[in-house]
């Protein structure tokens, strides 16, 4: 059987191509078209969008932090300065994966495990994005190297130079003109904080802290251009910061160091204030510590050394720390009692050792156990008579008493520019001790008041500016630290707002009913010196010029009515604290200075003696002799730095927290 083929339809097949590739070709065209449109839609309608999404991943902008100002003490000695270091910075925008980083970074510096902890602390801190980090600080050479051939490995790490605070005195002004740490949450709460973009440090005490405002500077910002890797290729644009204020403090480094060296080892402050204008000639607090390695950061074991050391160095006592006034307020008691009509300078009181209450059998003791006999005001400052100010305190009674010493700046923050570090202290009232203690005062709280025991609780400033009362007969000038900024005076900064005092205005002065009993009262003061009987007659023994002065001890724990005081007996640190107040000269007073030290059991014995000596280095020229008055503002030449005044050989900090 023969097989038959069908003829094909050649022209069928070729009608049935042609439409395929038809509809094929419309296919296509419509997809061409698709495409066109988005691409005129992309790279013509959204261009600029696109475009700037591009300049977002190359371009960038970065704060510049300003250079924080310089500070000097009165004479133009740096005190406060800025020195460049090689820094290792981190942005975490530039790195994937950055704990694999730090784990490099870890294992090529042989770091421990406690440093790798602090680094990662320091990179979770916020910050804002594309803005370096510093991680270590203060970098060897060696250092530098190994991370410049790890470079590839080490995405988002670079090297940097910035400046650091530095302090060369090392303690020497560690209470007076702080130091600058790392910012924290809290401190951001402060300030503004796109002004502290770029910047990783802030004043956190003294100085640094108050005048922060003036220190910081204002931040700079510029473009920059950068690679696929995040490295910076070429700057686009840029605003120049301007830095801080070069602040000139009124503190003298030569005075300062004499009050500190006299300290010693003893735990104590100083305070010493030219009366004439408020100014802060020296704030000493002691024992002291090294505020550099505050700055860079501190680490955990050298912070808790400090912390926990029972002699308190992070404790300023001159303005922080509260001690009872002991008989440095017998002055101002006797003040009180002239300007009520209380007392005259002439009326006398029979002093048997003690002193009682009318229909009480409580004997108050007088120090000088075997009495001083009948003793008028004069005497009894000057032998520091307890008998007569219990006597003379119980007439005036408390409501008066806490009025009077009110007005010389007990009880509350005295100072200009030191009021966020300073202590209230406590003057004691009928109110506050029912407020607090819920109970009734008597009038035997009365009489320990009176001697400057008790409740009541004041700072070393309150004392020698209560002593600059006196010596200025009842003008007010509050102590203060800056003395110019940016060699414009500090008047002028109150006046132009630079420095606010709208919550701290100047108390108004001390109107006396009868002038003269500021005379009396210095007169007196003078006998604490300089009388034969004087309780500081062996200072003022040796004293080329006249000093009102007054001794005070200071009670750490109570004694018990029928026992004595003996030293022996007492743990060392229950030990009466030794204070003592003085002005000089006496007629015409430059200097006034306030000392504790604590534990220290004589004011006249072991304080006084340090009065005196810092008094003679501010008041006596080399020949010995009083120098004038431009002798006095003539300033003197910076010190030569040794490796006993200077913080010579820096620790690497790199590894601190």
């Amino acid at each position: 059987m023969v097989q038959t083929f069908p003829i094909k339809d050649h022209i069928k097949n070729a009608r049935i191509v042609r439409n395929r590739v038809i509809i094929g070709s419309i296919f296509v065209g419509i997809f061409m078209c698709v495409l066109l449109g988005r691409m005129y839609y992309l790279q013509i309608i959204q261009y600029r969008y696109h475009a700037t999404l591009s300049d977002k991943n190359r371009i960038h902008t970065q704060a510049i932090p300003p250079v924080r100002g310089i500070i000097y003490d009165r004479n133009g000695i740096v005190i406060a300065n800025n020195e460049p270091s090689f820094n290792l910075t981190f942005t975490r925008e530039r790195a994937k994966d950055w704990p694999k980083i730090i784990d490099t970074l870890v294992e090529i510096l042989n770091l421990t495990e406690e440093d790798k902890q602090n680094l990662i602390t320091k990179i979770k801190q916020r910050s804002r994005p594309f803005e370096s980090i510093p991680i270590l600080y203060e970098l060897t050479e060696e250092q530098r190297a190994i991370i410049a051939v790890n470079q590839p490995r080490l995405p988002g790490l670079e090297v940097e130079v910035q400046f650091i605070r530095y302090y060369p005195y090392g303690n020497l002004f560690a209470h007076s003109v702080g130091y600058v740490g790392r910012i924290s949450d809290q401190d951001l709460k402060r300030v503004d904080p796109i002004e502290y973009s770029g910047t990783h440090h802030i004043g956190k005490a003294g100085a640094e802290r108050f005048y922060e405002g003036m220190l910081h500077g204002d931040v700079g910002y510029e473009e920059v251009e950068t690679n696929a890797r995040g490295k910076v290729m070429r700057v686009l644009n840029q605003i120049q910061p301007m830095a801080g204020k070069d602040l000139t403090l009124t503190l003298d480094y030569y005075l300062q160091k004499a009050a500190m060296d006299a300290l010693k080892d003893k735990r104590g402050a100083i305070v010493a204030i030219d009366p004439r204008n408020g100014e802060v000639l020296a704030l000493v607090s002691s024992p002291s510590f090294d505020p550099n390695p505050f700055v860079t950061g501190i680490s955990q074991k050298d912070y808790s050394k400090l912390s926990n050391d029972p002699d308190k160095p992070f404790l300023n006592r001159a303005i922080y720390g509260t001690y009872p006034p002991g008989s440095t307020v017998k002055p101002l008691v006797a003040l009180t009692g002239l300007d009520l009509g209380i007392t005259t300078p002439a009326e006398k009181v029979f002093d048997p050792g003690f002193y009682q209450l009318p229909n009480s059998t409580h004997k108050y003791r007088n120090w000088n156990r075997g009495g001083d006999g009948w003793i008028n005001m004069e005497t009894a400052i000057m032998r520091s008579n307890d008998t007569y100010f219990y006597d003379l305190a119980y007439k005036i009674g408390i409501d008066n008493l806490h009025q009077y010493l009110s007005l010389f700046g007990l009880g509350q923050r005295v100072s200009l520019d030191m009021y966020q570090e300073e202590s209230t202290g406590i003057m004691p009232s009928r109110e506050w001790k029912e407020k607090v203690h819920k109970q009734r005062w008597y009038p035997g709280h009365t009489l320990i008041t009176g001697i400057g025991q008790g409740d009541m609780q004041t700072t070393i400033l309150q004392i020698a500016q209560a002593a600059t009362l006196i010596a200025n007969k009842g003008h007010w000038i509050r102590p203060h630290l800056i003395q110019s900024a940016d060699n414009i005076p500090t008047k002028e900064l109150i006046e132009n707002g630079s420095i606010d005092t709208t919550d701290r205005p100047t108390p108004t002065d001390i109107i006396l009913k009868n002038p003269e009993d500021w005379n009396i009262i210095n007169q007196d003061m003078q006998q604490v010196v300089h009388g034969a009987r004087g309780t500081a007659r062996k200072m003022g023994a040796t004293a080329i010029y006249r000093i009102a002065g007054k001794s005070g001890t200071a009670q750490v724990v109570a004694i018990r009515q029928n026992e004595r005081y003996d030293s022996k007996s007492l743990n060392e640190r229950h030990r009466d604290h030794a204070l003592f107040v003085a002005f000089a000269p006496a007629e015409k007073p430059r200097i006034v200075v306030a000392i504790i030290i604590e534990n220290g059991e004589s004011g006249s014995g072991l304080a006084a003696p340090i009065v005196k000596h810092v008094m003679d280095t501010w008041l006596l020229n080399d020949q010995g002799q009083l120098k004038t008055d431009e002798e006095l503002l003539a300033k003197k030449p910076a010190p030569e730095l040794t490796p006993t005044n200077e913080v010579s050989e820096k620790t690497n900090n790199a590894t601190s927290p």
